[in-house]
């Protein structure tokens, strides 16, 4: 099995002062025709809000957009009607579809927030713009592996237009996982906090392995770590 490694310090960077943001794949005023996304992957960035600031209203279309809180609060309003307070471990995904605007924010006026806002591709243009969150459940929270984002919904995952899998990855120091990638697919796991050991690639915090082979991952924790895996066709 083939593993790609893409390290934390290899990321575009952008620092607006109320945003400081970090691109692992191509985007805004970053441009590397090497990193452009992974099959239906095509934007993590890495954010940090500061108090008071974010993103004013904005259109998108043809998406799916969704943010993973790691640090205090994200205010979503959208053009559905959609309008709360995403709090740490909880998932926002929004269906873009035809056309939709929002608007996120940080509501603290006095600690900054930080998130994940990640897109994929959608499998078909045009679809009905929709809303959907996925929030952690308690009896799930020693699990080392939790679907979080599924084409069907199953096990109480989000709802995403793509055939695409997303596992929330948590392990206590020196615990491990494993994880299938079947024929056909490929994987993309994305370390956000400890240190992780897969197949071999010792990781930090920012730094991603990917992989177009099948076989199997095992995931080992230096210490206490946190992650999103991204299994795709």
């Amino acid at each position: 099995m083939k593993l790609k490694i893409r390290r934390s310090n290899e990321r575009g960077h952008a620092q607006h002062g109320w945003l400081d943001s970090y691109h692992t794949f191509s985007f805004a005023d970053y441009y590397d025709p090497a990193h452009m996304g992974f099959r239906s992957l095509r934007v993590i960035n890495q954010d940090v809000i500061a108090a008071g600031a974010g993103f004013p209203t904005h259109p998108h279309s043809d998406m799916e957009i969704f943010s993973y809180i790691l640090r205090g609060g994200l205010q979503h309003k959208d053009s559905m009607g959609n309008g709360r307070v995403l709090l740490p471990g909880q998932i926002q995904l929004m269906s873009a579809g035809k056309g939709v605007t929002h608007s996120e924010f940080n509501p603290s006026k006095t600690e900054d927030a930080s998130l994940l806002q990640i897109w994929l591709r959608p499998n078909e243009r045009g679809l009905t713009p929709s809303y959907t969150e996925w929030h952690p459940d308690p009896a799930k929270e020693d699990e080392p592996k939790v679907l979080v984002i599924s084409p069907d919904g199953r096990d109480g995952s989000a709802t995403i237009h793509q055939d695409a899998d997303i596992y929330r990855v948590r392990l206590a120091a020196g615990a491990s996982v494993s994880h299938e990638v079947r024929v056909g697919r490929g994987a993309w796991f994305q370390l956000i906090a400890g240190t992780i050991t897969l197949n071999g690639q010792t990781l930090h915090p920012g730094d991603a392995v990917s992989t177009e082979d099948s076989g199997e991952w095992t995931l080992t924790a230096g210490e206490k770590a946190e992650g999103l895996l991204f299994d795709l066709r």
